[in-house]
């Protein structure tokens, strides 16, 4: 099937890596069930791949460019209906299934994911579930070269300790989008660290796990006071973001 789709969801349809972590979720859910919710749908392709799965599939998509891309792609499928409304405040007529909600970016902070759900989760039937499950957020010590907040395409940078998972955040639970922890890195190497490296790996289920691809939880850098580390050095950084508000909420202190 031949998709239209605007110029970033064209991006997104030729992440295969990402394309294929999803199909196989969706692919491993239970078939011939009632109701499916696809929130922030964009092309329509996620609820493409759900469309022999549910008797019903509603599909929202607030962007009206992209709107008008989902419904010409989905609009020969009697089962699905594409709306164009923001999912953060839709007033849903039945309890889902399935929600899958795909607007996922690196630790949620530049992303709606959070106020979405919050919302559409008291429109999930008790034994439902969401594609993706979860996510787990892991942080590096790093020395970068530029000095602000910014994603680690063509950066140049080098990591200072090894991963810490500092986070999991289980979707189907209720999310408090101010996020504020404590994290403690063990120095590799005598550098100058003036950094730390977030990166997120999503659990689209039991079974499927996908981490960063071209188009989905890209790792971000993000600048700390510089400071002189020796090998085995014990450094602690706070980090606090605002999920879904953005990357200008960020902020961190040493310890």
């Amino acid at each position: 099937m031949k998709f239209q789709a605007t110029h970033y969801h064209l991006d997104l349809l030729k992440d295969s890596e990402r394309v294929s972590a999803f199909f196989e979720a969706i692919n491993q859910y239970s078939s011939d069930t009632d109701l499916a919710y696809d929130l922030g749908c964009g092309s329509g392709l996620l609820s493409y791949f759900l469309s022999d799965k549910f008797d019903e599939i509603i599909s929202l998509e607030m962007d009206s460019k992209s709107y008008h891309c989902a419904f010409r792609n989905l609009e020969k499928f009697n089962n699905i209906k594409v709306i164009n409304e923001d999912a953060s405040t839709y007033d849903f007529e039945g309890k889902a299934d399935l929600i899958v909600c795909e607007m996922l970016d690196t630790a949620l902070i530049d992303e709606e994911e959070v106020s979405v759900l919050n919302h559409a989760r008291k429109f999930l039937k008790e034994d439902g579930q969401i594609i993706p499950k979860a996510i787990v957020n892991i942080a590096e010590l790093v020395n970068m070269q530029r000095h602000y907040v910014h994603w680690d395409e063509n950066a140049k940078y080098e990591i200072l300790s090894k991963p810490v998972s500092y986070s999991k955040i289980i979707l189907k639970d209720k999310i408090n989008p101010n996020f504020e922890k404590d994290i403690e890195f063990k120095s590799d190497k005598d550098h100058t660290a003036n950094g730390i490296k977030i990166t997120t790996v999503t659990i689209l289920n039991d079974d499927v796990v996908c981490g960063p691809t071209p188009m989905f939880n890209p790792p971000l850098l993000i600048p700390i006071d510089e400071t002189e580390v020796k090998c085995n050095d014990l450094i602690n950084v706070k980090l606090k973001y605002i999920m879904g508000q953005g990357i200008e909420t960020i902020e961190t202190k040493i310890l």
